[in-house]
Order: C-alpha cells, then structure tokens, then sequence
C-alpha cells in the first residue's frame, strides 16, 4: 500500500530549509531589504513567539505603529544571538506544539502561502533560477490557500480581479468586477498578488 505524500507546506518547509542551509545567510532574496538570515529569523520568530503574531497580523493588513515593529526587534534579536545554522534547524524542525502556528486548521493554509511565497523570494533572487514544475495536488493546495493575498490584490485594483488557473481551465477567483484578469499557475498567481510582479510567470490583461 503506498503512502500518501506529506502535506505541500511540510514539503515547502523542508525544502526552504535546504536551500537556506545551501545558500547561507548572506544570500539575497526578493523581501527588500532582507538577505537571508534575516527572512529565516521572521519564519522562526512567526512560529517561536505567540506574542509577534498580532504584530505580523498588523504589518499584513498594512497598519503601523508599535505593534508593526515588535516582530522585528525580535527578528533582530535572534539573528544576533544564535547561530545561522541553528535557526534554519528550527525552521526545520517546526513550532513547538504549544505554539498557535502548531495547529492545523491555522497553520495548513497560513504555511502553505509562507512557505510557497518565501521559498520563491529566495529561490528567484538567485541567479539562472527557472520556474519549478509543482504536481497539480501542490498547485491545488496553492489555490485553496491563496485567498488572503487574492483579496489585498483586488482591493488595491480599481474595476475588480479575476485571477484564472491556465492548468485547470474554468476555475477562477473573481473579486467585484472583471476588471483586470490575471491568469498563470496557482503558484504564479500567488507571488503576482503578494507583490512579487516582476517574477510572476502570469498572464495580465
């Protein structure tokens, strides 16, 4: 009997954390002004640190202030208290199971968009990098979990969003009017609506 595969965010989460290993911490990638010690520490802090999630929770929905900052100062804290190995080793080995982010209902679809995203922003930074192509499970897994970052896009676009799968002809995301449509893999449309336009392989029109 063959066993199933781990969920994509497992899988991401691994997989980031052998690139991370692989590259070391001085790497660039596509968050500005984050090499890649500093992206490890936000992944690790997200998941180590109940008391930063309201902070993240703040920065996601664009809001300022002291509670915006409170994740970075202890992003920063971690970078220069332990060593760069040892934080991509916390990554990998998970939250703690008394961590909110160790629940399934919130961590499947909040991992799934993280690792996605965070994988491709270092992936993409570096050069000769191509486009990777994921199962259509893992694709599917995108789409379910991409509804945060779809809404910010469609809020931010005057006459509405339809976002289309061109590997599943049919399906789509539509917010208000049919606007702008932007069609690509889940994958791709994922990165184009968290901002990373300049290396979403998608379609816009």
């Amino acid at each position: 009997m063959t066993s199933s595969s781990p969920p994509f965010a497992d899988q991401e989460r691994r997989e980031l954390a052998d690139l991370l290993a692989k590259v070391g911490p001085d790497a660039p990638t596509l968050c500005a002004g984050w090499d890649t010690a500093h992206l490890v520490a936000h992944l690790v802090v997200r998941e180590r640190r109940p008391d930063a999630l309201v902070g993240l929770g703040v920065e996601v929905v664009g809001a300022g202030g002291p509670l915006a900052t409170w994740p970075h100062r202890l992003e920063d804290k971690l970078r220069g208290s332990t060593p760069y190995a040892e934080v991509v080793d916390r990554l990998r080995a998970g939250p703690p199971a008394w961590s909110p982010m160790a629940w399934p209902l919130l961590s499947g679809p909040l991992n799934t968009t993280e690792f996605a995203i965070h994988h491709e922003d270092v992936r993409r930074a570096q050069p000769g990098w191509t486009p990777r192509v994921l199962p259509r499970a893992a694709q599917d897994a995108v789409w379910s979990a991409a509804g945060l970052f779809s809404r910010r896009a469609a809020a931010g676009r005057r006459g509405g969003l339809v976002l289309r799968r061109s590997d599943a002809p049919g399906e789509e995301k539509s917010f208000g009017d049919a606007g702008t449509t932007v069609e690509g893999e889940p994958l791709e449309l994922l990165l184009w609506a968290a901002g990373r336009r300049d290396v979403a392989r998608v379609t816009v029109s």
